[in-house]
């Protein structure tokens, strides 16, 4: 047994088991691919310790190689922004079994040269195969360097697998090199960003594979150098550094996401807004152009949780956002700015006119009835619109001058109203008795007081 390794299985143990703390912080499929990766490599430095058994020295030197094919396989699967589909899922599987029968031929079987040049085409062709089966679906930049590695890989096999001496060696590398420079084309492709943890981990997938043509290279043509062989492992740690930097950056920049975005739609929040209307004030300001804001309370929202339940209610927010970004322009901005509150903010070029045709294009469309889950609802709008520079000079003046219309709007059309005439054409879900329609503007007011 080689128990030189044991440094080597407790360093990647403890790598792992950092990464799988930075992962479960914020955990996600990519991550978990990793990690699966990151247990496979610890496989393999856990299986070389028994290469040199004479009972079970070959099993142990599969179960080591193919478990380093196999991380690299799944660090580049995990790059893939389709890896659901099937096809996805079905190059997967070629490459993981063509990867592990190519092995099992050079480990179990290295005197059968008869069946190696099969086996070698049978790794160029099948992604290939595949990628043009697939090419009205799926026509991806990262499935064709798949394809064209592993064809340039078979070629290279075909050339250099009999070869008496150390022909079979140079086969065994060119398979790793193969797979861990594939890694370090996906990880450029996926993570194009000049962050450190992505510059570390794609220049360690990139020294990883080189390490498989330095060091046949170095025994070849300097044989009097030995460097160690933690010389060779270091790349697999310089990766897992990167890896973590890459899980840490993601989380960073997933917490400064939240804390400028509404959780449940997905819109700038309060905090965002501002910082928005700000900058509009200020375009118009040297354009000597025009900024409108307008306020939109959703009626009635308060009658959907009550009646329908939180879930229907967040839905029908969900909706409602969606509702707002159809209706604008890309340069406007849609804010959820409270509890059933949202602002938009047009830029230039807009107009009062401009603004009074959005408000009432959204009323209408708030006015639908929504199926949610089962639930028919139905909903309404109030708009309050304020112009800059004619209805304020600054931003916190706008959102108080659209605020008073806004409510001005909703008072008037609860005005119009009968004395005993519920607030809407409400659906069977919100019929309700009499004491309790009376009480619902008290209950929309107290909605709108909580929600700020």
């Amino acid at each position: 047994m080689d128990w030189g390794k044991l440094p080597d299985v407790g360093a990647v143990a403890l790598l792992t088991c950092a990464f799988a703390s930075v992962a479960r912080r914020g955990f996600t499929a990519v991550s978990g691919l990793w990690l699966s990766g990151w247990l496979l490599i610890e496989l393999h430095f856990v299986a070389s310790i028994f290469q040199q058994d004479g009972r079970i020295g070959p099993y142990a030197s599969f179960i080591s190689l193919a478990s380093l094919v196999w991380a690299g396989a799944i660090f580049m699967w995990a790059c893939v922004p389709y890896r659901n589909d099937f096809s996805s899922r079905s190059m997967l599987g070629l490459l993981l079994g063509t990867n592990t029968l190519y092995l099992g031929l050079l480990i179990f079987a290295p005197s059968g040269y008869w069946a190696f040049a099969p086996t070698a085409l049978l790794l160029g062709l099948a992604p290939l195969g595949l990628a043009l089966l697939t090419l009205g679906r799926k026509n991806h930049p990262l499935r064709w360097s798949v394809a064209s590695l592993y064809g340039g890989l078979a070629a290279f096999l075909l050339a250099v697998e009999n070869q008496p001496g150390n022909g079979q060696d140079l086969a065994l590398n060119a398979v790793f090199f193969t797979v861990y420079f594939g890694c370090g084309i996906h990880f450029w492709y996926t993570y194009r960003r000049a962050t450190t943890g992505a510059l570390i981990t794609i220049a360690g997938f990139l020294a990883w594979a080189l390490v498989f043509v330095a060091a046949p290279g170095i025994s070849t043509y300097f044989p009097h150098l030995h460097p160690e062989s933690e010389v060779w492992n270091l790349p697999k740690y310089v990766v897992a550094v990167g890896m973590i930097l890459l899980l840490l950056e993601s989380q960073i920049e997933h917490n400064k996401y939240l804390a400028l975005h509404d959780e449940l739609t997905g819109l700038p929040n309060r905090r965002l807004f501002q910082d928005r209307l700000t900058g509009a004030l200020e375009r118009a300001h040297r354009s000597g152009k025009q900024a409108a804001l307008l306020l939109v309370d959703l009626d009635h929202f308060k009658e959907v949780n009550d009646t329908s339940g939180h879930h229907v209610g967040d839905l029908l927010l969900k909706r409602a956002g969606e509702i707002f970004l159809g209706r604008v322009r890309r340069s406007d901005t849609v804010a959820r700015t409270g509890g059933d509150e949202f602002s938009v903010i047009l830029e230039e070029p807009t107009s009062r006119e401009d603004a009074e045709h959005v408000g009432q294009s959204l009323i209408q469309l708030l006015n639908q009835p929504f199926e949610l889950d089962g639930h028919r609802v139905r909903i309404g709008a109030s708009v309050g619109i304020a112009v800059y520079p004619q209805d304020a000079p600054d931003a916190e003046a706008l959102c108080i001058a659209a605020d008073r219309r806004m409510y001005t709007e909703k008072n008037a059309s609860r005005s119009l109203l009968p004395e005993n005439a519920s607030l809407g054409p409400l659906p069977e879900p919100y019929a309700e008795d009499k004491e309790q329609r009376d009480l619902q503007p008290a209950r929309l007011q107290a909605s709108r007081m909580h929600s700020r």
